[in-house]
């Protein structure tokens, strides 16, 4: 069983792999490789897509790799394998991204991503910190976790999904914010697992468990 983070030079991959590595040693949960390598990504049984930094660049370092869009677009929406996107990675499930210019995303949950703009104008962007999570679905990496446990953040950019029984979970920040997306063998989150001690570390162990 081998899970492929993939590695499109977008962000520092090496606290999501050793998150990763732990929890697959834990679980028996198989090998974890970071690539940026089609191939393997090809032929990986799981997909993990990190990202940091704007929505528009790290959609141009994914596609500017050599045949990395693609397979994994064949892996994931052809194929079936099961795929986490982790914060921008999240966000690149969207249709459309809307930070600094309008972007196409991969479509595989319809919405858009804009800005965060809380009510409460005490509250600074980015959304950087713990925050509650709110449970608003059922979902395979929920296993274990419940509305109230922590997760660690930084964005200034956040999901509106057009069907609500795709926004599996959100928190407040001054007003709704999505934090966890999903459909089929798809799952998006916000928020940094890798960084959210014991909750972040249980979604990781569900994922590398699930069976679409």
């Amino acid at each position: 069983m081998l899970t492929a983070i993939v590695d499109y030079e977008s962000g520092n991959l090496h606290s999501a792999q050793k998150a990763f590595e732990r929890m697959a040693q834990e679980i028996n949960g198989g090998e974890i490789t970071v690539t940026g390598d089609a191939d393997v990504v090809a032929r990986a049984d799981r997909i993990v897509l990190p990202g940091d930094g704007a929505f528009p660049a790290c959609m141009a370092e994914l596609k500017g790799h050599s045949g990395l869009y693609d397979a994994m677009i064949e892996a994931v929406a052809v194929n079936g394998r099961p795929f986490m996107g982790i914060c921008v990675g999240m966000q690149l499930m969207a249709s459309w991204g809307r930070e600094y210019e309008d972007t196409q995303g991969l479509d595989w949950v319809s919405g858009d991503v804009i800005r965060i703009t809380p009510q409460d104008g005490s509250l600074k962007v980015p959304h950087m910190g713990w925050n509650d999570l709110i449970l608003d679905g059922t979902h395979p990496v929920f296993d274990g976790i419940k509305t109230g446990d922590h997760a660690y953040f930084v964005h200034s950019y956040h999901m509106v999904v057009s069907e609500p029984d795709q926004r599996l979970a959100h928190v407040d920040y001054g007003g709704d914010v999505t934090a966890v997306i999903g459909r089929d063998n798809m799952v998006g989150l916000q928020f940094h697992p890798e960084k959210s001690q014991a909750a972040g570390l249980r979604m990781i162990a569900n994922f590398l468990n699930w069976r679409p």
